[in-house]
């Protein structure tokens, strides 16, 4: 048996091969671009399309930033220096960039102020995104943010920002009081003391005491605007599209009808509608001389405006988590706004952060409309003051692309820290 088996093979190696390396087109920046650009002829022709694309745009912006004009009184004095070559006037950027900032109306000398509330913005929100990180001790530190950024940006009585502290401080303790008895109670209860502390307090007078410089809101304009209303809304929309989901999947029919009424009228209005509502037709309804801010008109309907929709975003997250969740509460004798805390929200805003991400990032875009209403913010300032006038009257690129990277900037960061957030909860429950 053994002699047919060594006539069958006509040769067996019984040295090894010394190694060699492997050929040219099967490793290195040649087989990555075989695999990756050119594994098909179809993938072929598309890479060198691109490559033809790109470089037609490159070669005209390239020069045309490296020529760039970083020094001029006026579009017209570019055009000197560049005698007919291709460059941008970015002597526009470095004239009227406070104003970018900051609108043409806020008071030069205290620009420190806005520029102080958004460094003191970071510190504020550290503990929240990288709670793992920074010690729980700055979330005080965070509660008192958004006072002490309305003292800075506004100005006017130390007291009107503490008054308004202490009314949330008021409905704070009124709700731990009622919350034993019923959620419901206390959550009304707190909401109604609160509003209540706040109406009296409205009658004391705290014009001059303890003041800084007031700024009206319709001297405030700019990307800082922009910022304003963007990190407020977002930060108000959050907590009133959980109530609203809640209140969705309620089973009282009248809080449960209420909250699908409002979310469903609510997606159903454009936003620039509801701004106009904001502006224009809300006057109206007004007692004569009502004096009311249109910046915390316009807050107010953004606010709802993204509430719905983050709504239904956590509503999904809702509906995704497992009917054992909800049992698993119950069979631990928790009540409702218990479950709810520990057991059924922390999922289902797991679950739900790539859309609160998404309504967020589209959301702050979504600030730049409030120039339709005449509110100048970085758009509202290019469109109006800025190009209106004779000097810069026809700079459209620089300024633009100036404010499409401000605005890439932040929700780019928005994206990379919602990614970041995701891998540290691994929501993908792989």
């Amino acid at each position: 048996m053994s002699d047919t088996h060594q006539h069958s093979i006509p040769f067996v190696r019984d040295t090894m091969l010394p190694e060699i390396e492997p050929p040219g087109a099967e490793r290195g920046i040649v087989k990555w671009m075989r695999t990756n650009l050119f594994s098909s002829i179809a993938n072929g022709i598309l890479t060198l399309a691109a490559i033809v694309a790109v470089y037609s745009i490159l070669s005209g912006v390239v020069p045309w930033i490296l020529n760039g004009v970083w020094d001029a009184p006026s579009i017209r004095e570019c055009r000197e220096i560049l005698q007919g070559n291709v460059g941008g006037c970015f002597a526009v950027l470095t004239e009227r960039w406070t104003q970018l900032l900051f609108g043409f109306q806020y008071p030069n000398e205290i620009y420190w102020r806005p520029a102080l509330a958004f460094l003191l913005l970071f510190v504020a929100i550290a503990p929240i995104l990288f709670s793992k990180v920074f010690p729980k001790q700055m979330l005080i530190f965070t509660g008192l943010y958004p006072f002490v950024a309305f003292f800075l940006i506004w100005g006017g009585s130390i007291l009107t920002p503490i008054f308004a502290f202490l009314g949330f401080v008021a409905g704070y303790l009124i709700y731990s009081r009622l919350v034993q008895q019923s959620f419901a109670a206390g959550f009304f209860g707190g909401v109604i003391a609160a509003m209540l502390f706040w109406w009296v307090t409205s009658f004391l007078p705290v014009e001059g005491l303890i003041a800084i410089e007031a700024v009206p809101s319709r001297l405030m304009g700019g990307f800082m605007l922009n910022l304003i209303l963007g990190t407020v809304c977002v930060s108000l929309s959050i907590p009133f599209g959980i109530a609203l989901a809640l209140g969705r999947q309620s089973d009282m029919l009248i809080i449960k009808w209420i909250c699908v009424v409002f979310i469903e009228f609510i997606r159903g209005v454009p936003l620039i509608t509801l701004l106009f509502v904001a502006s224009v037709v809300l006057a109206y309804f007004l007692p004569p001389g009502t004096n009311f801010d249109l910046i915390l008109r316009v807050i107010i309907m953004i606010t709802m405006f993204a509430s719905a929709y983050i709504a239904e975003v956590i509503r999904g997250g809702l509906a995704a988590l497992p009917r054992g969740q909800y049992e698993a509460g119950d069979s631990l004798g928790l009540d409702y706004p218990q479950a709810m805390r520990l057991i059924i929200l922390p999922q289902a805003l797991k679950i739900s952060i790539p859309g609160i991400v998404n309504v967020a990032v589209g959301l702050f875009k979504d600030t730049t409309l409030v120039s339709v209403i005449s509110m100048f913010d970085l758009v509202g300032m290019i469109r109006g003051p800025v190009l209106a006038s004779t000097e810069w009257n026809g700079v459209y690129w620089e300024l633009l692309g100036f404010a499409a990277l401000l605005f890439f900037v932040v929700c780019y960061g928005i994206s990379q820290y919602s990614q970041w957030l995701e891998r540290q909860l691994q929501t993908d429950h792989r």
